[in-house]
């Protein structure tokens, strides 16, 4: 764990940065970030299994579990807060089975999820609950990219900049949702 200053990531994560992180490493993201929720999750997974091409490039993504509200004037975007990532939990393996780098939400995650984490040398991060407007102030750039008929769960395409994500579960299985705990009980 990295109790130092964040750690800046700008661009697509590679491997090797990936390897650098470790479950409760703070991190201020820059670049590019979807947004999708449980609708979104659910076509994409029917379209994989149906054999069919995905409308996003799922390769090397990083998929933020959130359903922004509007935009007020000036604004990219309205506040954009964590959804609870085990809604997604079902659809998770098979898209990090088919090339996604990352997921940004919020709470645990299933074993199923963890082990397609550590098989495909991915990351979840965790952004903070309840601090959707202060989330908001990281996008600097928002368009709908597929499925806007799901208004608000339409997937996006964010561009966002210094973006505080803390690393939930890293590419070894590391998790903080167990680890912490059990770290915080020992120091007491």
């Amino acid at each position: 764990m990295n109790a130092d200053a964040p750690l800046h990531i700008e661009g697509l994560l590679t491997a090797e940065q990936l390897e650098s992180l470790a479950a409760g490493d703070q991190v201020l993201y820059t670049g590019t970030v979807l947004t999708a929720r449980d609708a979104a999750h659910k076509r994409l997974v029917e379209l994989i299994d149906a054999g069919k091409k995905l409308p996003i490039d799922i390769e090397g993504a990083i998929i933020y579990y959130a359903g922004p509200a509007p935009a007020k004037p000036g604004y990219a975007i309205g506040p954009v807060g964590p959804t609870s990532s085990y809604r997604m939990d079902p659809y998770a393996p098979k898209l990090l089975d088919r090339g996604l780098r990352a997921m940004i939400g919020k709470g645990a995650r299933s074993q199923e999820v963890v082990d397609a984490i550590v098989r495909n040398h991915a990351t979840y991060f965790a952004a903070i609950g309840g601090a959707a407007a202060l989330i908001a102030k990281s996008v600097k750039s928002a368009e709908i990219i597929a499925y806007e008929d799901l208004g608000t769960e339409a997937i996006r395409k964010l561009e966002v900049v210094d973006m505080p994500l803390t690393v939930a579960i890293d590419c070894r299985g590391g998790n903080v949702y167990e680890d912490g705990p059990a770290q915080y009980l020992a120091s007491i």
